[in-house]
This record gives structure tokens, C-alpha cells and sequence, in this order.
């Protein structure tokens, strides 16, 4: 398949409908909040509080949570909103099966936190990955464009042998910037027709 070895995917808004965002959008509607202002304070202070790295707490982010936006409810009842929000997209992982039997490397570089090993354990859905990189693990997210060295570095992959794809524009952006092949998911069509093209190139 050409001269890429590894695909690297998001996780939400990529290989799963965007949960943290839909859920905090939600949240916000259930509680009758200004869901913009609800999901808008949750990605700033997902980092704030450094629960996207592994350096605060989920208890630590709805804390916050509440403090600035006020919600409402248990740390266990607002997650779960969150965690349901997230659903697979099956056309996603048939790609990635398709390709670990062609012989590439596929593995997922999230910002995300301990949220992400829940979903597995619901989903199954590591088994699909040679490596899963979540920065909550990691304790560096994507918005350090080095985690894309230590990502190909773990890989035993030059740069260049990767094509990485993520809903956010910025985070492919410093990916090239460090000699990976990118593609901004918009949606699963134009991906699957621009990965198509790359990968035989």
C-alpha cells in the first residue's frame, strides 16, 4: 500500500461520533444551560484541569465543572451522558481491519482521559490497534506537536511513513509539521477517498 506503514487515528469525531462534545451539549440542553457555553467550558477545562494529561482527577474536572457552568448532578450521572455519547462508527473500524490485512500499522492518538479505557472495556474496540496512544497515559496531548515524535519513535516508523487523521484542523496541522502525512476528518466519505488515494500513491 504505497510508501505509508502506519495509520493514526483519532478517536472522537473519527473513529466514534464526537461523545465529549455531544454530551456536554446534552448536558446542557437537560439542564436547560446555553449548551454552546456548556460544551465550550468543558474543552477548556478537560485541560485546565489537567485530567487530559493523567494530572487531575475526573472528580476534579466536574468540580470545576460545576463550579463555572453550573451543572448539576453526580460525577458517575454526568459522565455517563458522556460515555453514551460516543458511538462507533462501523464503516471506520472495517477500514482499519482492512487495513492491518494489507500489513500497516493502525493505531489510535487521543486526547482523551480514563474515559477511553471505559469505552474500550464497553466496546472492544483496542483489539483493532497495534498500539493505542491516549495522552491521558501519555501525560502529553496533541496540542504538543512532540507527542507525534514519540508516537513514531514507539512505532519504529519514520515520520513520513504515517498518515494521521483528527477532527481538529490544529492537531494535523503540527502533525505535518513533524513530517507526517495528514488528512482533517470531516466526514467518513472524503476520508476514505483521500486515505484511498494516499495509501496507493
Amino acid at each position: 500500500m504505497g510508501k505509508i506503514k502506519a495509520v493514526l487515528f483519532d478517536f472522537g469525531g473519527v473513529l466514534a461520533e464526537e461523545g465529549f462534545r455531544n454530551g456536554l451539549l446534552e448536558l446542557g440542553r437537560r439542564q436547560g444551560l446555553n449548551p454552546q457555553a456548556v460544551s465550550e467550558n468543558g474543552r477548556r477545562i478537560v485541560h485546565q484541569s489537567g485530567y487530559v494529561i493523567g494530572r487531575g482527577s475526573e472528580g476534579d474536572f466536574w468540580r470545576q465543572m460545576r463550579q463555572e457552568t453550573g451543572l448539576r448532578g453526580t460525577d458517575e450521572e454526568l459522565s455517563a451522558v458522556i460515555l453514551s455519547s460516543f458511538v462507533l462508527r462501523p464503516r471506520m473500524l472495517d477500514f482499519v481491519r482492512r487495513l492491518r490485512a494489507g500489513g500497516l500499522i493502525t493505531a489510535i492518538v487521543s486526547d482523551q482521559t480514563d474515559w477511553l479505557e471505559r469505552l474500550d472495556r464497553r466496546d472492544g474496540f483496542s483489539a483493532e490497534f497495534h498500539r493505542v496512544f491516549n495522552s491521558y497515559r501519555l501525560g502529553k496531548s496533541k496540542w504538543d506537536a512532540s507527542v507525534f515524535d514519540d508516537v513514531a519513535r514507539e512505532l519504529a516508523i519514520a515520520p513520513a511513513a504515517a498518515l494521521f487523521t483528527d477532527d481538529t484542523r490544529e492537531h494535523v496541522e503540527r502533525a505535518i509539521s513533524r513530517g507526517m502525512q495528514g488528512i482533517v476528518f470531516e466526514d467518513e466519505e472524503s476520508f476514505l477517498r483521500q486515505a484511498e488515494k494516499l495509501l496507493k500513491a
